[in-house]
C-alpha cells in the first residue's frame, strides 16, 4: 500500500510539475505556493485581470473540473483568506486536484487549452 502511494504521489508531483512549469509562461499570471514543499496532487495559480470564476467556468465548458479559489474557501465566492495570508493574488485563483488517475495525456489536452482560454477571456475584459 506504501509503495503504491508513493508511485501515485511520484507520478502526480511529475504532472503538477509540469503544469505549474507551462502555467507559469502565461503573461501576468502567478503559480500559488512553493514548489518542492507542496501535495503532490495540488496546484494554484492565479490570472492577473481575471476572475477565477470566469476561468473555472470556460475550462468547464471544455470538459476540465477545476475549482476557484484555495480548498479552504471552496464553498464560497469570498476571497480565500489563506491565498492572502500567503501574499497571493486572492481574485483570478484556479485551483487543480489531479486524480490519482490523472494521465500525461490529461494534463496535456488541459495545457493545450488554458493559454488560449486565458487570452480570449482577457480579450473579453479589454473590450
Amino acid at each position: 500500500v506504501v509503495a503504491e502511494r508513493d508511485e501515485v504521489n511520484a507520478r502526480q508531483r511529475a504532472l503538477v510539475d509540469r503544469i505549474r512549469a507551462r502555467v507559469a509562461e502565461i503573461p501576468d499570471t502567478e503559480v500559488v505556493g512553493d514548489p518542492v514543499d507542496r501535495l503532490p496532487h495540488l496546484v494554484t495559480f492565479s490570472f492577473l485581470y481575471l476572475s477565477g470564476e470566469a476561468v473555472v467556468d470556460a475550462l468547464g465548458r471544455r470538459g476540465f473540473q477545476v475549482a476557484s479559489g484555495s480548498a479552504c474557501t471552496a464553498s464560497t465566492l469570498e476571497p480565500s483568506h489563506v491565498l492572502a495570508a500567503m501574499g497571493a493574488l486572492t481574485h483570478g485563483n484556479v485551483r487543480v486536484s489531479l486524480t490519482r488517475d490523472a494521465t500525461e495525456a490529461d494534463v496535456d489536452e488541459f495545457l493545450a487549452a488554458l493559454p488560449a482560454i486565458v487570452a480570449e477571456l482577457r480579450e473579453d475584459v479589454h473590450r
